[in-house]
This record gives C-alpha cells, sequence and structure tokens, in this order.
C-alpha cells in the first residue's frame, strides 16, 4: 500500500454510470481530498481504504455525475421560493385573483403582494380594464405586481401603477410597452418588457427587498439545486449583489455547487445596478476558488408570447402592430459583432438570449464575423434558448462552436405553447426546439432551467421531456410536441452532465465519473436507463456529493 493514497471516502456496491464516452459502468469509486481517485470494482478501492476511509455501501444504487444546470436565475429563484405568491402557469384567471385575495387578507398593511406565473396564453384577457378591476376588488389596497411565465412581463394593479407613476400620458418606454384600454387610452396594467423594469425598479427602490432577505434568498437557492443533484450551476444575469453573494458564500465554504457566472452587457429590465465594461471590470475581485464570471450575457430579443421576439416571417395579424409585424433584435448586428469580439479578448464567452429564429440567425451571424476575423477560440459561446431555428441554421452551431442552451424545460405541450399559438399560428409555434437535428449536425447541447421561470429546477422533468416530448405532468394527454425531435435517454443525461461541463468551461472538473475529478456524484433512487420513459420525472435523488462530501440526503 506505500505510496498509494488513503481514501477518505469509498464507495462500494454501486451502479455507477461515468458519463464517458463508452457509457461504461463502475461499481466503486474512491475520493481523496474531494476529489475521484479511483474508479472501478471493489479490488480496485480496496487498496486504497485504510482506517480512516469513510466506506458506504449503495445498496445497488444508480449513481451518475452531479446535473449541470447552465441557465438558471439563483437570487430570484430563492426569492419566489422564499417570498413570493406561487401559482401554476396553468392556473386560470379566476385562480389567479383567488389567490391575491387570500394573500391580501394576510399582508401586512400597504406591503407590496409580488408572484407568479401567470401562462403567456393569457395575456389578451389580462390586458383589458375589466380585468384590472376584478385584481384590484381582489388586492385590498395592496400593490400586486404578477410574473408571467416568461419573467419578462408583468401585470400590475392599479395601486402598483400609482406608486410607479404610470398613467395614460406615460408614454411608452424604449423596447417595452404599456398595455392601453383600447376605449380611453387608460393603463390595464399589463407591462411588456422594458415596462416590466419600471415596476420593479418601483419595487426594488421601496425598500422591500433587504439584504437578509438576499442572503437567505442565495442559500435557498443553492440549497434547492442540491436537492435536486445540481452540482454546477451558470446564473445566467449575475449583477453584483448576486456576484458578491456567491463569492462571499465560497469565501465561507458554504458554496455547494460550481458557480459560473454571466455578467449582463445591458441593464436588464427585471434587475438594476452596474453593468456591461463596468461590472466586467469588478469580475475578477468575485472569482474565486468555486466561483467564476466567465460569462457575459446579451439579451438579444423578447419573448413570442408578447410577440417582442424577432422571427423572420411575421406573427399573426394584431390590432396595433398589423399583419407584417415580425418583432426585433436590441442589439445591433455591429453592436454584438463588437461585443463578442471584446469578449474573446478578455477571455470571456457570450451567452445570448434568442427566442425567436431571426435573432438565432442575427448571432450566428455575428459570431460568424468574429470567427473570420480572429479565427478559432476555446471559448464556448451560447445561444440562451434555441427553440425556433430556420433549417439553415442548425449546422451552423456545430460549425461555430457554438452551444444550444436548452432551457426552460419546455420540450413538450404547455400553456406557454399555448400562448405562442396565438401569437404566431399552431403550425409554427409547434416547430418547437429541434433538439434530434441539432445533435444529429453535431452541435454542443447544453441542458439548463431557466429556474425560476421554469418554478423548479427539476432536471428530472425536463430529461422527460426531451425522451418523450410529452409533458410530464399529465398536462394535454396524448398530445406531444413535434414527436419527431425526442431523443435517447443516455443522450439526454449528457446533455445534462457532461455537455453542459464543457459548454460553461468545467469540462476538465465535473460533468463525467473519472479519475482527477470532483467528487460530484448523485445517487438515485431508480437505474434512469432501466424504467419506462415516463417515469423519468419521478426520479428522485438520495444523496448529492459535492466535493465528495454529503451536501443533501433525501430522509
Amino acid at each position: 500500500m506505500s505510496g498509494m493514497p488513503i481514501a477518505d471516502l469509498v464507495l462500494t456496491n454501486g451502479r455507477f454510470y461515468r458519463m464517458d464516452r463508452d457509457r461504461s459502468w463502475a461499481s466503486a469509486v474512491a475520493v481523496k481530498g474531494g476529489r475521484i481517485v479511483a474508479v472501478g470494482d471493489a479490488s480496485t478501492v480496496e487498496q486504497l481504504t485504510g482506517r480512516e476511509t469513510r466506506t458506504i455501501d449503495l445498496g445497488g444504487r444508480m449513481v451518475m455525475p452531479g446535473i449541470v444546470d447552465v441557465h438558471a436565475h439563483l437570487m430570484m429563484g430563492g426569492q419566489a421560493e422564499l417570498f413570493e405568491l406561487r401559482f401554476p402557469s396553468t392556473s386560470r384567471f379566476e385562480t389567479l385573483i383567488d389567490k391575491v385575495r387570500e394573500r391580501a387578507a394576510a399582508a401586512p398593511e400597504g406591503s407590496w403582494i409580488i408572484g407568479g406565473q401567470w401562462g403567456s396564453d393569457l395575456l389578451p384577457k389580462l390586458n383589458t380594464a375589466e380585468a384590472l378591476a376584478a385584481l384590484d376588488a381582489a388586492s385590498g389596497g395592496h400593490p400586486v405586481m404578477l410574473r408571467d411565465d416568461t419573467y419578462h412581463n408583468r401585470w400590475v394593479n392599479s395601486e402598483g401603477l400609482r406608486l410607479a407613476g404610470v398613467t395614460a400620458a406615460t408614454p411608452d418606454p424604449e423596447k417595452g410597452s404599456i398595455g392601453r384600454d383600447a376605449a380611453s387610452g387608460a393603463p390595464t396594467g399589463m407591462m411588456i418588457e422594458a415596462a416590466a423594469g419600471i415596476i420593479e425598479c418601483t419595487i426594488a427602490t421601496s425598500g422591500h427587498y433587504t439584504a437578509e432577505m438576499d442572503r437567505a434568498a442565495m442559500a435557498r437557492s443553492i440549497s434547492t439545486l442540491n436537492s435536486y443533484g445540481v452540482t454546477a450551476f451558470l446564473d445566467a444575469a449575475a449583477m453584483q449583489p448576486i456576484l458578491a453573494a456567491l463569492k462571499g458564500l465560497d469565501d465561507r465554504g458554504e458554496l455547494t455547487a460550481w458557480s459560473v457566472s454571466a455578467m449582463p452587457a445591458v441593464e436588464p429590465s427585471f434587475m438594476f445596478g452596474i453593468a456591461g465594461d463596468e461590472l466586467i471590470a469588478l469580475s475578477d475581485q468575485y472569482r474565486g476558488a468555486h466561483a467564476r464570471p466567465d460569462f457575459v450575457k446579451i439579451f438579444l430579443d423578447g419573448v413570442p408570447g408578447a410577440r417582442t421576439a424577432a422571427f423572420h416571417e411575421p406573427y399573426t395579424p394584431d390590432p396595433v402592430l398589423g399583419c407584417c409585424f415580425r418583432g426585433s433584435t436590441i442589439v445591433t448586428v455591429p453592436d454584438l459583432i463588437r461585443w463578442v469580439g471584446k469578449c474573446e479578448k478578455l477571455g470571456l464567452a457570450v451567452k445570448i438570449h434568442c427566442a425567436g429564429d431571426a435573432a438565432v440567425s442575427q448571432a450566428l451571424d455575428a459570431i460568424d464575423v468574429v470567427r473570420s476575423f480572429n479565427g478559432p477560440t476555446k471559448l464556448i459561446h451560447h445561444i440562451a434558448h434555441a427553440s425556433y431555428i430556420v433549417p439553415a441554421d442548425i449546422p451552423r452551431f456545430a460549425d461555430l462552436g457554438v452551444a444550444a442552451d436548452l432551457s426552460p424545460f419546455l420540450w413538450y405541450p404547455t400553456s406557454f405553447l399555448e400562448g405562442h399559438k396565438q401569437t404566431m399560428g399552431e403550425e409554427r409555434a409547434q416547430r418547437f426546439w429541434p433538439n434530434r437535428e441539432l445533435i444529429a449536425s453535431g452541435a454542443l447541447l447544453a441542458g439548463g432551467s431557466d429556474w425560476p421561470v421554469m418554478p423548479n429546477p427539476d432536471p428530472w422533468n425536463g430529461i422527460e421531456g426531451l425522451v418523450t416530448r410529452r409533458n410530464p405532468g399529465g398536462e394535454f394527454p396524448g398530445v406531444a410536441l413535434w414527436p419527431e425531435q425526442a431523443i435517447d435517454v443516455a443522450t439526454a443525461l449528457e446533455i445534462f452532465t457532461i455537455n453542459s461541463a464543457r459548454a460553461v468551461g468545467l469540462g476538465d472538473t465535473v460533468g463525467s465519473i473519472e479519475i482527477g475529478k470532483s467528487a460530484d456524484l448523485i445517487v438515485l433512487d431508480r437505474n434512469v436507463l432501466e424504467i419506462p420513459a415516463d417515469e423519468i420525472a419521478d426520479v428522485k435523488v438520495l444523496t448529492t456529493f459535492f466535493e465528495g462530501r454529503v451536501v443533501y440526503e433525501r430522509n
């Protein structure tokens, strides 16, 4: 045994799915100093086992690498879980009103009622004077703000509008719009894209959020991620307080996941503070052992349900926007080229929000131009959401080395999709997430939740949807969304582990069970590769190990 490291931890009698290129299995793993030092069978780890080694018999359970979530919003996720009114996006109008009435009855006088998420398909109904009157009647004098299922738009009651100073005379902000009654011109409370920021800013400056709430929200978020087996993530819009919170957790040894952050190039409408060059200049002070501010986030367009995503073909006819409206991008191609080029010089990758197919084309065009000047790069830029793509653009992901950031978990029928059908027409709306074609083209696909756009970051719901293209929750029974784009379970697992690890720059550290990698492992209650596909969403994580220590254990 001389010269051999004595392991801190040995896991035996397991079924370890290594997530290597051969899709091989092992039955035992040894860990030393948070890293994997042996993978094999009982005889492999026996010589590394000493008196101080902790040994765990896994009873034949399946073990796999921790999940890597390439698109989440940590602060907002924790705030939603701890402090906000929650209801499913399938809720009907009457349910929203009832929920607000219940919360208003118990809320402290004058306090904001904040919640979500109403389905995009409800937007036309909510954008009326009658709906606003119903919300006002239920709110008991409290200001109310309810977010939609995209987190891009808000529905606000009259008291909320008053506090924000929004009246019939208030002009639409650039890159946003205020819903107005067709007859009177009075606001309906519907705040689209940048207009939502007016309300969010009002709440933020009112003192509603405290530093204690922020700390509690971030800690809750990490704990929630660990409970679903997530051991690495990318925060997709990390403002300075988020970077500081992550670095603080890391410094205290409380960051129980690898953290990669994308710093906004421009201040988002729903978050506030310094952005762009000013924020990037501070990034090194927020870098830690597990905290890596290695990306820049660019919002290139909006969302289809609000007609703010940019498409090649027009939306369905609209009384206000007309018959030929295609949406528009927020950043010009020259500016996007400048941003990508600048970030590459700084060693930063770029995550570009693209919800419409024209935005995807523009992002690929910009990256193509930068490649023509800069040549190859080891940086992997992301197109976030990559949900509507014209066929000619599909091979360009692999050609340009761009990752398709698949998020959120909506590869199946939802109320979210019903909202798209209203604005795009049924046939176009259903050509949503061409995952199988992207894989066939050689593209790198990475899995993200976009939590709290998705109410929880449970990857097993997303994995089942990738495989079945049917709603795992039972809504829309018997209906599949573009089933030709379904993929197999093994490929879906790779998307959420080794592929995502490579996409966020952690491919040498996490994503597979290999000697030298971080001992980030999750023990499952069943073998995902041996159960019916429609049971994948029921998978439960029993134990989550981060660097060889237990950070979650199911009771």
